[in-house]
């Protein structure tokens, strides 16, 4: 069997499928056009973020058995499609959560202490004790919305932490020892910190919004490690100048481009010049996965579930 590699991994991943049987090619520059020409000659792809994997591809790509995305996520290809092709979507969530769930406790303790602030003020001069009076994660009510692989790590790294954590999910009984499962009202009524770990769907897209912000029945803390466009920036904004929010940790942006290799290549938007200059945020340029570790993990994960569904040397 042929692999066609778009992205650059860990270099496991071509070893080791090497090692399997499998013929690995690479082709990290060439346009989606100039693949969509040579792609018939694949049974499968290996790809990150670098470009949708739609309905034109996958009607070049005739004998494609599977496509492996070296993430979380597969909002970047076309899923209905892939099913009616007969063709095996593979993702590795399982690579990432450790180095996801670790970020978040790490944007929320920074939030709570005023780390970022209090680090440019002190190399700035400036000694304020007061203003950087921080808050503790004890005892309060943390509400993950998305209970999948890393909202559970995200609930996970919080036992030790003597807070109250409840989940929300479109899946019934996902709720664990780490997490009591309740309604979205629930979460309304009762966090004090929100996290989101869902997918980017038709039902997230847009999701926190004005509408839905409001609510919430106590001023929140809010993450976000899943997707931007499940945002809305300018909501977002509104709610941190109202203290409907009291701050906010986001390594993912509305703006992003579909790779997630840039932020936006058109004026910055009024919203976000408004959010970057704002002491209670915290950004990040979608790493929250993005680890040393994490990268040997997410490969070694594609290439276990490769070997599970193809082995050419049985």
């Amino acid at each position: 069997m042929k692999i066609l590699h778009l992205d650059t991994n860990h270099p496991l991943l071509l070893e080791q499928l090497k090692l399997a049987g499998f013929t690995n090619h690479e082709e990290y520059s060439a346009s989606k056009d100039e693949v969509e020409k040579i792609i018939h000659l694949y049974d499968g792809v290996v790809i990150r973020s670098r470009f949708k994997i739609d309905k034109s591809f996958m009607d070049a790509a005739s004998n494609l058995k599977f496509v492996a995305r070296v993430g979380a996520g597969l909002d970047s290809i076309d899923e209905v499609y892939a099913a009616q092709k007969g063709i095996v979507l593979i993702a590795a969530p399982e690579g990432n959560r450790n180095a996801v769930g670790e970020h978040c406790l790490g944007m929320l303790l920074s939030l709570f202490n005023h780390l970022n602030r209090a680090d440019r003020e002190v190399k700035s001069g400036q000694w304020n004790r007061e203003r950087n009076r921080g808050v503790e994660l004890d005892g309060k009510i943390v509400g993950i919305i998305g209970y999948g692989n890393m909202g559970r790590a995200f609930a996970e790294k919080l036992k030790g932490f003597n807070c109250t954590v409840l989940c929300y999910d479109i899946k019934e009984d996902v709720g664990n020892q780490n997490a009591t499962q309740v309604s979205l009202q629930t979460i309304f009524d009762m966090a004090d910190v929100v996290s989101l770990h869902t997918p980017w769907t038709p039902l997230t897209d847009k999701m926190i919004n004005a509408r839905f912000l409001a609510n919430f029945k106590k001023p929140i803390w809010f993450l976000n490690t899943a997707r931007g466009k499940s945002v809305v920036t300018e909501d977002l904004v509104y709610g941190l100048k109202t203290g409907k929010i009291v701050g906010a940790g986001l390594d993912v942006l509305e703006y992003e481009k579909l790779s997630f290799e840039s932020l936006f290549t058109t004026e910055m938007p009024k919203a976000l010049k408004e959010l970057i200059e704002m002491d209670n945020v915290i950004l990040t340029p979608h790493i929250a996965g993005w680890t040393v570790e994490s990268k040997e993990k997410l490969a070694q994960t594609i290439v276990e579930k490769i070997l599970q569904l193809y082995n050419p040397i049985d």
